[in-house]
């Protein structure tokens, strides 16, 4: 082996060392905002201005958010190091499976095809208020 062949060696072993730190890095996500009652109804509020909430539950892990705007559901839901928001019929989201303290709401999208909500019962007392 000569010197040239163990400097181009050498160089590329620390470059992929660099790169494979780098992309260990950038895995790193930052951790998503809590949310509570009024960032629900400002995140609603930006994707669905003309509606107005009745009724808002949160989630027990703040990852989520469901509410009735009417005859409508929207459902806030965690994805990736944000949020997404969807509007679907109200009888979709209070006939949706609840099973083990997760509510599974079925949404028929393609970027986020189902919804699940931890809450503590549903539906819960309060609905029908």
């Amino acid at each position: 082996m000569d010197k040239a062949f163990l400097i181009q060696f050498s160089s590329s072993l620390a470059a992929v060392g660099v790169l494979v730190s780098l992309s260990a890095w950038a895995r790193i996500g930052r951790p998503a905002r809590t949310l509570d009652e009024a960032r629900a109804r400002e995140l609603f509020f930006e994707d669905f201005p003309d509606r107005r909430i009745d009724r808002l539950w949160i989630t027990r892990d703040s990852k989520g958010a469901l509410a009735r705007s009417g005859e409508c559901a929207l459902v806030l839901m965690a994805l990736g190091d944000g949020f997404a928001v969807r509007r679907l019929s109200w009888c979709q989201a209070s006939s949706a499976m609840f099973k083990g303290g997760v509510l599974s709401i079925h949404l028929g999208d393609v970027a986020a095809p189902r919804a699940l909500l931890a809450f503590d019962n549903w539906p819960p007392a309060d609905l029908a208020a």
